[in-house]
């Protein structure tokens, strides 16, 4: 990985309690894939080598408004998230019962996300990057190069994955900085998530190549 920082951001999908906290309404699916991948603690080292080498941060969350409730069909996880509430807000200006909420980000996180410093997009609505402004944030800033993290590795991960290739972008997936679910009937979403990577992205690398590789040893000059 040749990085340069003026070109190179990191983009972290959801890093919500719905899916990072043993209070959110996912845990009981994607906990044990969190805990085994330390998916916390590697999204912190990314978020802390990130700052630390001027490399930009871009977050692509997931909100629900009670308006979302209009929807009329939705495909199957689509549905579940609807119906257990998850990244739930009261409106879309409105931030009353926000704060430690599951659509709230994970309280260890927010130091890094909440330094003024981090560009938060839109909120994607479904699984991808199609339907907010992540793509326009990023080119913006004359953004190339995404080193991708964050959750869930088969839905929202793998989505904005194929969405910013089709998009032109370079996109290297941090494995180890996301997890899924593991359900009784529909199968192991980290482990389907990790073939597809590996056939689609540009690269796969884990935490602790990626927060080598922003070192400013290893950053290609401007």
């Amino acid at each position: 990985m040749d990085i340069d920082p003026g070109t190179t951001a990191l983009v972290l999908t959801d890093p919500q309690n719905d899916f990072l906290s043993p209070d959110g309404v996912t845990w009981s699916l994607v906990g044990g894939s969190v805990t085994s991948n330390r998916t916390v603690e590697h999204i912190e080292e990314l978020l802390q080598a990130a700052k630390d080498n001027d490399i930009d941060v871009f977050v692509s969350p997931h909100y629900y408004y009670p308006t979302d409730s209009g929807w009329q069909f939705g495909g199957t996880m689509e549905q579940v998230m609807h119906d257990i509430d998850m990244f739930s807000r009261t409106g879309p200006l409105s931030l009353d019962g926000f704060a430690g909420s599951g659509a709230d980000w994970l309280e260890r996180l927010k130091p890094y996300l909440e330094d003024g410093r981090t560009i938060v997009a839109s909120p994607h609505k479904v699984y991808g990057p199609e339907n907010n402004d992540l793509a326009l944030q990023l080119r913006k800033r004359k953004i190339s190069r995404v080193i991708l993290g964050g959750m869930s590795a088969n839905l929202c991960v793998e989505s904005h994955m194929r969405g910013l290739l089709e998009s032109g972008f370079d996109v290297t997936v941090v494995k180890d900085a996301t997890a899924g679910a593991l359900h009784p009937e529909l199968g192991d979403g980290y482990a389907s998530a990790l073939i597809n990577f590996g056939y689609i992205a540009n690269a796969v690398v884990a935490t602790s190549e990626a927060v080598e590789a922003m070192r400013p040893s290893q950053l290609t000059a401007v």
